[in-house]
């Protein structure tokens, strides 16, 4: 589903305002998309728990 989806996406971003796009161009469109990606790929690395950082169980 995301393969149609975000073809869906990048044809609309890329088309020209003419034909019912918003006129960004394929370097555009690329270029959103890759700064999207590496945005949720820091996001996302930072946000993950580390193991080492998980508290103990310890039996009193």
């Amino acid at each position: 589903m995301t393969r149609p989806l975000g073809a869906s996406i990048g044809d609309l971003l890329s088309q020209p305002t003419k034909n019912r796009g918003f006129g960004y161009g394929t370097v555009g469109t690329s270029v959103l998309f890759l700064s999207i990606i590496i945005s949720l790929v820091i996001y996302l690395s930072l946000k993950r728990k580390k193991p080492g950082l998980l508290p103990i169980d310890r039996e009193n």
